[in-house]
């Protein structure tokens, strides 16, 4: 696969590193997938899937601490990544320890490959995104975040990104409301209420 050549936009170290966090800790976690199993029927396994994730959904919203909210988040992570073939899960694993190794553009291939076999993983879409935004394409980073919060309107990782981005191209009152948009869904994401603070700051202005 040809590699694609684009040079980085000159970003702060800062905001590479806040863009490496981001990356889905749980699916380098994620274990291969075994092969051992007969899959169950496709419509079931999803509709279980779309289940489950209903509930996790609710009880993210209502969950008593961080470290609650943190173990059902990995869940709803894992849930993202397990409607993929073993093949997708894979390029996702390599192309997540690529992105936070910062060899950006061979995490780009690699969640080129599993888009192309997978197209309805919105983590997939989620992911490429911050290849892309690391390597300065901010319009296709948007793109790509657009695409996975079609495919999964409650993705609250991707709202975090699509708000760092706004946040770095000057648009304080977007990234507040993408960020809010995310707290809505998980109240508890680490990190979330000083984050919404300081974007209010920036919006709304300083009362001082």
């Amino acid at each position: 696969m040809m590699r694609r050549r684009l040079r980085p936009r000159g970003a702060r170290s800062d905001h590479r590193a806040m863009r490496a966090a981001l990356i889905a800790v749980p699916l380098l976690l994620l274990p291969a997938l075994a092969g051992g199993q007969a899959p169950r029927a496709p419509d079931r396994a999803a509709e279980a899937r779309r289940a489950e994730l209903d509930r996790l959904f609710e009880a993210l919203k209502t969950a008593p601490d961080e470290a609650a909210a943190a173990t059902i988040e990995g869940r709803i992570r894992a849930l993202w990544i397990e409607a993929a073939s073993p093949a997708t899960v894979l390029l996702l694993r390599r192309g997540a320890r690529n992105l936070a190794a910062r060899t950006h553009e061979e995490a780009l291939e690699d969640f080129d490959a599993a888009i192309a076999l997978a197209p309805g993983a919105a983590e997939a879409w989620h992911l490429r995104a911050q290849a892309f935004a690391a390597l300065g394409d901010v319009a296709a980073a948007a793109r790509d975040l657009q695409q996975a919060l079609r495919l999964e309107p409650r993705h609250f990782g991707a709202l975090l990104t699509l708000s760092r981005l706004q946040e770095e191209a000057g648009d304080a009152a977007g990234a507040l409301r993408s960020m809010e948009a995310a707290l809505a869904l998980h109240p508890r994401l680490q990190g979330g209420q000083e984050r919404l603070r300081e974007l209010r700051r920036k919006a709304e202005g300083d009362p001082t």
